[in-house]
C-alpha cells in the first residue's frame, strides 16, 4: 500500500517519467551510391552537408555492404533480412514471393505500425520490362503483393519524394508509429545533374581501379555531381520530419542500394559494388558523431530495425541485430559476410552478351580478406549501364595500346576470367592483385571457400559449391589466353 501511495504522489508530481515510445522509423535509400562517397568520410570528390549533418548526429558506417551489387536482390535482402537467394530473388524480373514476410509486415502487423514505400520504384513487385506475356502471369497468379504489404504505396521523381512523405504523414493515425522507405534516383544513371551540382573533373581524386583518363574524370564528375544532388532532397524530406516536431522520436537510416555505375562498381563483387554509406541517427540512443568500422550486412538491416523497436527477427531471417552496437554494449561482429550476384535487367540471354546482363558470382569477406567464386568466367567482363560511355570505350582503347597499367588491365579485361579470386584487403584495398592458388594464402582461401560454401548449401543455393580444396591446395590455373596479364589465375 505504501508504495502504491508513493507511486501515484510520483506520477501527480510529474517527477516519474513515462517509458520512452517507441520510435518511428524513416529508411532513406539512393540508388547506385558507392562508400565513399559522403563528405563525411572525407571525400573531397562530393559535397553532402546534409548527410553529413545527419552523421554528425548519429553513427555512420565505414564498412556496410548490401547483400548484391544490384538493386533488386540488394532491396529484397533490405526488407526480408535474408539473402536474395534464400529469398528467391536474384532475378530481376522477379516478384517478391509471397511467402516472403518483410520488414513493414512484421512492423505493421506485429508492432502496430503504420507503414508505406514512396519515390523511386522499389523493385519488388516484378519488372515492367517482361513482356506481356510474362505481365499476364504476373496478374493471373496475384503475384504483385506490395499494395497488400503496406497501409501507403506511391512511387514519383525525386522532386515529389518529399511531398510524398508529407502526404504519408498526413494520412498516418496520430497514435501509431510509422514506417516509411522513401527511394530516391540519384544517383543512377542516366547523370542529368545541373551544372551547379558537378565538380571540376580536374579537381577529382581517383583510386587505383580507375585509369586517370579524360572520359574517366568527365563521368566521375557527372557521378559525383548527382550526389550532391541526392543531398539536397534528402534534405528536404529531413526538414519534412522536423517542420512536424518528429526529429527527436524518429530513427533515421540512410543507405544506398548498390554501388555505382562505374568499372569495379554495380554489377561487380568488388568492395565499391556493394559498400555503401550507411548512416543511423537515433536520438537519446546512439552517441552523436560516432563512427564503426565493423563487417555489417544488408541482411542485418531488417533484424537490427524490429530490435530497436521491441520485436523479434522474422522466423525466416538470417541477419543479426546491431541494436547492442547502437547502443554502445558489447557486440559480437561478423566474422564474414557474403554477396551474390545474378543477371542483371531483363533482357533475354544472348550468344554475345556481356558479364554486365548475365554473370553467376558469389562472393565472401571477412575483415581483410575477399573470395570471389566466378561461375560463369567465359563471359567477358562489362560494366553496367556504361558500357557505351566515354569512359569505358576509353579504357578499352587504352588496353589495346598496352597502356593501363598490369593489374588494371588484367581486371578487367582478361578473357577467361579466374574462377577464383582472392584479395589481401588491407594491402591491395583496390582488389587488383590476385593471390588465388598461392601457396602463402592457402589456408586462408580454404576458411574462405568453406565459410562461402556454408552460405550456399544453407541458403539453398542453386549455383554449384566451390571446390573446398579437400584434396590439397587448388588455385585457379589460367584457363585460356587472356588479353589481360598481371592478374593471377
Amino acid at each position: 500500500m505504501k508504495f502504491l501511495l508513493s507511486l501515484l504522489v510520483l506520477i501527480g508530481s510529474g517527477l516519474l517519467l513515462a517509458a520512452p515510445s517507441r520510435p518511428n522509423l524513416l529508411f532513406l535509400l539512393s540508388d547506385d551510391h558507392s562508400y565513399p562517397y559522403l563528405s563525411t568520410y572525407g571525400d573531397p570528390n562530393v559535397k553532402t552537408p546534409v548527410l553529413d549533418q545527419l552523421a554528425a548526429e548519429g553513427m555512420k558506417f565505414h564498412r556496410f555492404f548490401t547483400g548484391a551489387p544490384q538493386c533488386v536482390p540488394s532491396r529484397a535482402c533490405y526488407m526480408t533480412g535474408r539473402s536474395a537467394v534464400a529469398a528467391r530473388m536474384t532475378r530481376f524480373s522477379a516478384p517478391l514471393p509471397k511467402d516472403e514476410i518483410t520488414l513493414p509486415e512484421l512492423l505493421r502487423d506485429k508492432g502496430g505500425y503504420h507503414t508505406g514505400i514512396c519515390g523511386r520504384s522499389f523493385h519488388l513487385d516484378g519488372s515492367a520490362k517482361v513482356g506481356a506475356a510474362a505481365a499476364r502471369v504476373f496478374d493471373e497468379h496475384d503475384l504483385k503483393t506490395f499494395a497488400d504489404r503496406v497501409d501507403f504505396l506511391n512511387t514519383c521523381s525525386d522532386p515529389e519524394v518529399a511531398g510524398q512523405v508529407a502526404k504519408f504523414l498526413d494520412e498516418r493515425p496520430q497514435d501509431k508509429p510509422f514506417f516509411l522507405w522513401a527511394n530516391f534516383s540519384d544517383p543512377h544513371h542516366a547523370w542529368n545533374a545541373p551544372a551547379e551540382f558537378r565538380p571540376d573533373p580536374a579537381s577529382l581524386e581517383l583510386p587505383a581501379h580507375w585509369p586517370d583518363l579524360p572520359g574517366m574524370r568527365e563521368q566521375l564528375a557527372d557521378y559525383f555531381a548527382e550526389i550532391n544532388r541526392v543531398d539536397l532532397t534528402v534534405g528536404a524530406v529531413l526538414a519534412e520530419l522536423e517542420k512536424r516536431g518528429l526529429k527527436d522520436n524518429t530513427l533515421v537510416v540512410f543507405a544506398g542500394d548498390n554501388g555505382g555505375a562505374l568499372p569495379h562498381g554495380k554489377g561487380s563483387l568488388y568492395d565499391p559494388g556493394s559498400n555503401v554509406p550507411f548512416v543511423i541517427r537515433w536520438p537519446g540512443v546512439v552517441k552523436p558523431g560516432s563512427e564503426s568500422h565493423v563487417l555489417v550486412s544488408g541482411e542485418d538491416f531488417a533484424p537490427t530495425l524490429l530490435e530497436a523497436v521491441g520485436l523479434e527477427a522474422g522466423s525466416k531471417m538470417s541477419g543479426i541485430s546491431i541494436v547492442p552496437l547502437l547502443k554502445g554494449e558489447a557486440f559480437t561482429p561478423r566474422k564474414h559476410l557474403f554477396v551474390e550476384r545474378g543477371p542483371h535487367g531483363s533482357a533475354p540471354v544472348t550468344a554475345t552478351m556481356s558479364s554486365s546482363g548475365y554473370d553467376l558470382a558469389r562472393a565472401v569477406r571477412s575483415d581483410r580478406y575477399k573470395l570471389i567464386y566466378n561461375c560463369t568466367p567465359w563471359i567477358p567482363y562489362s560494366p553496367v549501364d556504361i558500357a557505351g560511355g566515354i569512359a569505358w570505350k576509353e579504357m578499352q582503347e587504352a588496353n589495346a595500346a598496352g597502356k593501363l597499367a598490369p593489374g588494371v588491365s588484367a581486371t578487367y579485361f582478361t578473357t577467361p576470367r579466374p574462377v577464383y579470386e582472392l584479395y589481401d584487403l588491407e594491402s591491395d584495398p583496390s582488389e587488383l592483385n590476385n593471390l588465388s592458388g598461392k601457396k602463402e594464402f592457402a589456408n586462408v582461401e580454404k576458411e574462405l571457400r568453406e565459410a562461402l560454401a556454408e552460405k550456399m548449401i544453407l541458403d539453398w543455393d542453386y549455383l554449384p559449391l566451390p571446390d573446398l580444396m579437400e584434396g590439397g591446395q587448388k588455385g585457379g590455373k589460367k584457363g585460356g589466353k587472356g588479353k589481360g596479364k598481371g592478374k593471377n589465375q
